[in-house]
């Protein structure tokens, strides 16, 4: 089948005047789409010019045989889109580059069909239709596979680097924060009419992309639905503002420790933010460096002192320890009542058993300090 079109064969005039074709087709590209506004005047004139005159050239031989591109042309497609891939270009602007290349030839000769010709451009646009939706996919597939040969090597590259770093056979190339992170499941995880596990993958994936986001360099991470650690390079990072906008990305309060690391320090920082972690976690979510739980670190430690700390509220029942916590964080009574949706007398009765159960008054300051240290203790206990 050949299409005619101003009483010439539509194959044959492309073949012609192909140099001028494919300098129109590049044209486009750069005045359309800014990525290729964007390439070196060598791959515009070399790959591009090389890759746009070989695939004019099929769509060619396409109208005058009527015949959808062969496999030999189509593995040079798929290749074509894997350089590109390769040199990172956005496989939207791959795919744009075809239909740009179309719509040029398209523009070129069809406003110029004769009356007679109506027949041949109808068909001629159903081929199109046909070309398209056979390349498509194939260059997406080759764009797609390089992609992701590309994402497993640089993966698994991050791997051996991170297991590197953590086991001390490797240096850091700047100063890191090591974060240790506990992740709650997702309120989608626990519904029984909910995949899990995609809830589960997205809810990481977005933990994941916004840890990236704070970072100017590949964030090196072993992290699963439930936490694990992540190394962000530098020093002095905003991490109150980056662990709150995690938190929100997530879409669940994170509990994680801060150890910063020199470079040659991070299996040692990681250790510690780790242990860390294991303390902060049962104070709730929030930010922790070590300052911040140093009664409670010190007291998760091994110590003939710690079993007869922790014996010190042994008495007290789960309520009135939760009393007991919640007053000694807020200060005063009435915040405690508030927060424990009770009225302030019931607060002053608990206070009054655990001094009755203890032998300790916390309304008296001398006696805080001691009962504080025993709350760490119970909770340090295994």
């Amino acid at each position: 089948m050949s299409f005619v079109i101003g009483g010439r064969p539509l194959a044959t005039r492309l073949v012609a005047e192909m140099p001028s074709f494919v300098r129109g087709v590049i044209a486009s590209l750069v005045e359309r789409v800014p990525s290729y506004a964007q390439l070196p005047a060598e791959e515009l004139d070399g790959d591009i010019y090389r890759v746009t005159e070989h695939t004019l050239r099929a769509f060619a031989a396409v109208l005058a045989s009527g015949e959808l591109p062969s496999e030999d042309d189509l593995r040079f497609l798929r290749e074509s889109a894997a350089r590109r891939a390769e040199e990172g270009v956005p496989i939207d602007v791959v795919l744009t580059a075809y239909h740009v290349g179309i719509q040029v030839v398209w523009e070129a000769l069809v406003p110029e069909a004769r009356p007679e010709e109506v027949g041949d451009v109808l068909a001629l646009n159903a081929l199109v239709m046909r070309y398209l939706q056979l390349v498509t996919p194939v260059v997406s597939a080759g764009y797609l596979d390089e992609r992701q040969a590309m994402f497993d090597f640089e993966r698994s590259a991050r791997a051996t680097l991170l297991t590197d770093l953590l086991s001390g056979t490797a240096e850091a190339s700047g100063p890191v924060v090591v974060l240790a992170l506990h992740v709650p499941p997702h309120p989608d995880e626990l519904l029984t009419s909910v995949d899990t596990s995609v809830a589960s993958r997205r809810k990481l994936r977005r933990l994941r992309a916004e840890l990236e986001r704070h970072s100017r360099e590949p964030v090196l991470s072993s992290l699963g639905s439930d936490g694990g650690l992540a190394l962000l390079p530098g020093e002095d990072l905003p991490l109150d503002r980056i662990v709150a906008d995690v938190s929100r990305a997530a879409g669940v309060p994170l509990t994680v420790a801060a150890v910063a690391a020199p470079p040659s320090g991070v299996a040692a920082a990681a250790a510690l933010a780790r242990e860390v972690l294991a303390v902060a976690v049962r104070s709730g979510p929030g930010l922790y460096r070590l300052a911040d739980v140093l009664l409670e670190y010190q007291l998760s430690r091994p110590s003939a002192a710690l079993e007869p700390l922790a014996a010190i509220v042994t008495p007290l029942t789960g309520e009135l320890v939760q009393t007991l916590e919640v007053y000694l964080r807020r200060g005063s009574r009435r915040p405690a009542a508030t927060e424990l949706h009770v009225h302030p007398n019931t607060v002053d009765y608990r206070l009054r058993r655990v001094a009755e159960l203890t032998g300790l008054d916390p309304t008296r300051i001398e006696h805080v300090t001691l009962l504080t240290a025993a709350l760490a203790a119970r909770r340090a206990r295994p």
